[in-house]
């Protein structure tokens, strides 16, 4: 901190106890920037109680978010009936899955996005304890040598300084509004990360297990195609067949085992990224080339949930209200900008004279006072930046409607897809019921010598690809319970929050 140049002992100095200033975009030479300098007096006093006074009338900035942003409905209908709807922040537990359960504990604690999204919440918090520091007393410490005017005498001082601004006009609490919309966007964000790891864990493990279901059914199927283009050509030489069935059913026998390899590889990276989401280095083995186990079955379920909810629930939205917070605390900022800026100054001075070997009397008085600084100069440059930033809240407001949206129709969207694949899933669960009926009935008329093997393999084929069309439909809906869910935020919480911005406000103060 700068100190006036040290007199000579007996020479008179005023320390200003209030300094009325007026600020502008660069620092302005002591001489043009100190327009009155007086002792305290009762008028002094007056003056400075009756800007706290017009402090404390300043209302804080509001935030405009408006109650009708979601529909009062879903726009697609959801699964209705006795059945208990999934918990939001345990939703994949409806697979009945102990499998899928562990995996998504595991990620939830390995999880590297995880861990870098929980770093920056961390991180927004200790920036936002910085809020306040600069409306508190700081103090500060300084020694040096300096020589008068006169380059007779030098002098050695020592001080302790004291300023304290007191963020009147809204400055201090728009700070700290600014701090808790930045604890509340990395919260958001976290929890953003929450659910999205926890979708794509179920998404993948639900892609790996049905890839597997899948190329077993592609084996059995290639190995009919087998048996058919074996008994074409024993039909050939005993003269029931033509050489054109047997290269029909060899060219199907190919093509059978060419499509073995797609769920093979849809499995290798369904591993892959399923290994990523675990933080492992490599995916388990087991996952790929274990005993072949069947999809995850989705169990009934009813869909509680209302448009409304999303506000509360997806992350998204929650940034977008952090960014509304963070637009009226700049709002706050420049408005309180608009108006004086009052401190209080202080400084404790001690000087002794290197050269004549004594102390300096003169120059160990304490100061303790006032600062107001008026904005006079710039005042129009302020004006603009509270209209600006006043623009800007209106922006964020507008996002805000424009992600509520959004949610409304993704969450919609999974509901037809949901409702839709739900009755693709039917449909083909009736034909194979229809396609093993006659399956049965043909398999007992080759029992009876009514039939030969050979005329029951079409039928046999069809049926083995309406079972995989089935389990096609049946992850379909379950990719869609998937979205659904992803898209109401469905989550768990970090440990000890209620909510994705639990602390966001008290972290902040």
């Amino acid at each position: 901190m700068n100190h006036a140049p040290p007199r000579k002992p007996g020479g008179a100095q005023l320390q200003p106890a209030v300094t009325v200033s007026s600020l502008s975009p660069a620092p302005l030479p002591p001489a043009l920037r100190v327009i009155r300098s007086v002792p305290p007096t009762r008028s002094c006093a007056a003056a400075v109680l009756a800007v706290l006074l017009a402090a404390g009338c300043t209302a804080p900035v509001p935030a405009p978010l408006p109650a009708d942003a979601a529909p009062a409905a879903w726009s697609q209908p959801a699964p209705a009936g006795s059945a208990a709807a999934p918990v939001l922040r345990a939703w994949w537990k409806q697979f009945g899955d102990p499998a899928l359960d562990a995996l998504v504990d595991e990620a939830l604690a390995r999880n590297l996005d995880l861990a870098q999204a929980a770093g920056r919440l961390r991180q927004a918090r200790l920036q936002a304890g910085r809020a306040d520091a600069q409306f508190r007393p700081a103090f500060s410490a300084g020694a040096r040598t300096v020589q008068d005017v006169a380059a007779i005498d030098n002098y050695f001082q020592a001080s302790i300084d004291m300023a304290w601004e007191f963020g009147l006009f809204g400055a201090a609490d728009a700070a700290r509004r600014a701090g808790a919309a930045g604890i509340q966007d990395a919260a958001a964000e976290l929890q953003a990360v929450r659910v999205a790891v926890v979708a794509d864990v179920a998404r993948h493990w639900l892609d790996l297990r049905t890839a597997r279901a899948q190329q077993a059914l592609a084996g059995r199927i290639a190995a009919l195609d087998d048996r058919a283009a074996a008994l074409a050509e024993v039909r050939l030489r005993t003269h029931l067949g033509t050489s054109d069935e047997l290269a029909q059913a060899r060219a199907r026998a190919a093509q059978s085992h060419a499509q073995e390899a797609l769920p093979r590889e849809a499995a290798t990276r369904a591993a892959l990224v399923l290994a990523v989401l675990l933080g492992r280095p490599a995916p388990d083995a087991a996952w790929t080339q274990g005993p072949v186990q069947p999809a995850p079955v989705l169990a009934a379920f009813t869909v509680d949930a209302l448009p409304g909810d999303l506000v509360r629930t997806r992350p998204d939205i929650r940034r977008a209200e952090a960014d509304v917070e963070r637009a009226a605390a700049a709002l706050g900022i420049s408005r309180s900008e608009l108006y004086p800026r009052l401190a209080l100054s202080g400084r404790l001075l001690y000087s002794y004279n290197l050269t004549q070997n004594r102390r300096n009397s003169t120059e160990n008085q304490p100061a303790l006072g006032p600062v107001i600084d008026i904005p006079l100069f710039d005042w129009g440059r302020r004006r603009a930046q509270a209209d600006a930033d006043a623009i800007g809240l209106d922006n964020a407001t507008l996002a805000w409607r424009r992600a509520v949206q959004d949610g409304v129709a993704e969450a919609d969207g999974a509901l037809a897809a949901l409702a839709r694949q739900g009755e693709r899933a039917a449909a083909l669960d009736q034909a194979r019921a229809l396609l093993a009926a006659q399956a049965g009935t043909q398999a007992r008329r080759a029992t009876l010598g009514l039939a030969s093997e050979y005329d029951g393999l079409p039928l046999r084929r069809d049926l083995l690809q309406a079972e995989a069309d089935l389990a096609t439909a049946r992850a379909a809906r379950s990719l869609a319970f998937i979205a659904l869910y992803k898209a109401l935020g469905g989550a768990p919480l970090p440990a000890g929050e209620d909510t994705p911005v639990a602390s966001a406000e008290g972290a902040a103060r």
